[in-house]
């Protein structure tokens, strides 16, 4: 184990973002618009750079973290443990993604695939794969957070993930989420692997009264936005959204079975489905 001491500039991930739903269509254009300024994700495959993100939604009983993103809470959290690719091929990430009014902070540490399990959150021990100070910090911050909240798993995200960062700027990202996907689980390790997925990126699923199925789209920038970001959003007349998968996943379990999550103005749009 290293050893521990007085923590030194701890670079926060901290940094804006916009989401948008815009239809397919228009991701060829918006592809050559960004051109100049990306390059594909290194950390992608393929023609268009795509990987798959699965996610393990954490929230107390009461939905509470659910609930704040549904009352607008200036000040909020997500719980959640993220992985990449098949299920198993790589580590887990339990992530703290926390927004304080429009600025988004993350905490994030790496933990080997078979280690993660509930266990590993709620027990006294502390486990000694982290290679950095910043590493235990910031998996000591999710687990402080998940004592405090009760947590437990309540929904699985699954999705594939188009990326680009950017060139010139020191932070930039564009990417296009689709093929969106949830299961409910109580499980904290199958990640999907043994029950039903159901799609969430219709036109009907989302939810958002638009007459095509939307494809979500994010820019993530540093403090200050690049210029070309400004015209790419004024170019294509761009309009935020909020999005959150984790909250459309609890509407849409609702529609089948009064998921506590469910509310009744979500529910009268799509109880005709």
């Amino acid at each position: 184990m290293f050893k521990k001491g007085r923590q030194t500039s701890r670079d926060l991930v901290t940094r804006y973002e916009a989401k948008y739903i815009i239809p397919r269509s228009r991701i060829p254009e918006i592809r050559a618009f960004i051109r100049p300024f990306c390059r594909p994700d290194p950390h992608a495959h393929g023609n268009p750079p795509e990987y798959t993100i699965t996610t393990l939604q954490l929230d107390d009983s009461r939905y509470s973290l659910h609930n704040a993103k549904e009352f607008g809470a200036l000040n909020r959290f997500k719980l959640r443990v993220r992985t990449y690719g098949a299920i198993g091929s790589t580590p887990v990430f339990a992530e703290v993604k926390s927004k304080l009014e429009d600025t988004i902070i993350k905490f994030r540490a790496a933990i080997p695939f078979e280690a993660w399990n509930r266990e590993l959150i709620f027990g006294v021990y502390l486990p000694d794969f982290f290679h950095s100070e910043r590493q235990e910090i910031d998996f000591l911050q999710f687990k402080r957070l998940a004592w405090e909240i009760g947590a437990e798993p309540k929904a699985l995200v699954r999705y594939i993930r188009e990326s680009y960062v950017g060139t010139l700027d020191s932070y930039a990202r564009v990417t296009f989420d689709h093929s969106l996907q949830y299961q409910i689980t109580d499980s904290w390790t199958d990640f999907g692997r043994s029950g039903l997925w159901r799609g969430m990126d219709s036109t009907e699923a989302q939810g958002f009264g638009l007459p095509y199925s939307g494809v979500v789209m994010e820019v993530k920038t540093l403090s200050q936005m690049p210029v070309w970001v400004v015209d790419l959003v004024e170019r294509f007349e761009l309009r935020k959204r909020g999005n959150c998968k984790y909250s459309t996943a609890i509407w849409r379990e609702g529609v089948f079975t009064k998921y506590p999550g469910t509310n009744s103005e979500t529910e009268e749009a799509l109880v005709s489905l």
